[in-house]
């Protein structure tokens, strides 16, 4: 299974051996503590340490005796608005930005667009809002500039999101210079998400809009998720709290895409 490479020009520092079991899991399905361990020349007992350490960081799931790769699974709409807030503020207020004088945007649901969203709302500007998410319609409503076209479909209360058949369709009546939208995940294949029903929605928005801004944390980088919504282009832009690296950073600038830091 493993290519056996000398052990003794590979560091053994605790970073370069989990970036070295996530770059593992990149090639394998699954990987066994005692063949890393033998590997990278540590004790078992440091390997189920640093599988633990990755799991909680989200870049890997733990497995009984060793890991796999991991499948991004968000917790409920609800749950997540109480996560990382001060990131999503950070990204909201400089995504908010980019936002101009009667703008037509498209809004997928989220934790993070609902934090745009609600920044949008202070900004005193007239645009028009086409939206499946009730929590990003009512952050909208509180200015009376704001125009608010609801998506038709089926309602998932569990997202508080509308989707289906009949949104992907509806949204084919529409334009949109811009689109803001969130993901699961982040890939070298483009941004994700968790359900396959609000990734048809996403997806449907990006094709529908002449930009797409993709407002994504650090913890979503390298991330897969069920469904990828739509691939990297020059016509994307990243707004996120952080710099990706290595294969992701590779990616985005092969496709032209823009990435802004607060």
């Amino acid at each position: 299974m493993w290519n056996m490479t000398d052990l003794s020009q590979r560091p053994a520092g605790k970073q370069n051996r989990q970036k070295q079991i996530v770059a593992d899991l990149k090639l394998y399905p699954a990987i066994r503590v005692n063949e890393l361990a033998e590997r990278l020349g540590v004790s078992t007992e440091t390997i189920r340490r640093d599988l633990a350490d990755l799991d909680e960081r989200g870049l890997i799931n733990r497995t009984y005796g060793g890991a796999m790769r991991p499948v991004a699974y968000e917790p409920g709409i609800s749950e997540r608005e109480s996560l990382l807030i001060d990131e999503r503020q950070k990204i909201a207020g400089l995504a908010a930005g980019q936002v101009e004088a009667n703008d037509i945007l498209m809004i997928g649901g989220g934790a993070t667009t609902l934090h745009f969203a609600r920044r949008a709302a202070l900004l005193d500007l007239p645009i028009t809002v086409i939206t499946h998410s009730f929590s990003i319609a009512m952050a909208l409503a509180a200015s009376p500039l704001i125009r608010v076209l609801m998506l038709p479909g089926q309602y998932d209360g569990r997202e508080g999101l509308i989707h289906g058949a009949d949104t992907v369709e509806q949204l084919q009546k529409f334009r949109a210079n811009k689109a803001y939208l969130g993901a699961s995940g982040l890939t070298v294949e483009g941004p994700n998400d968790a359900a396959m029903g609000p990734g048809l929605i996403y997806g449907a928005m990006m094709r529908r809009s002449a930009h797409t801004f993709v407002l994504a944390d650090h913890s979503k980088f390298d991330r897969p998720s069920l469904t990828v919504y739509g691939p990297w282009s020059e016509s994307v832009t990243l707004i996120s709290d952080a710099d990706p690296e290595g294969e992701l950073l590779e990616a985005l600038r092969e496709a032209g895409v823009k990435v802004m830091i607060p």
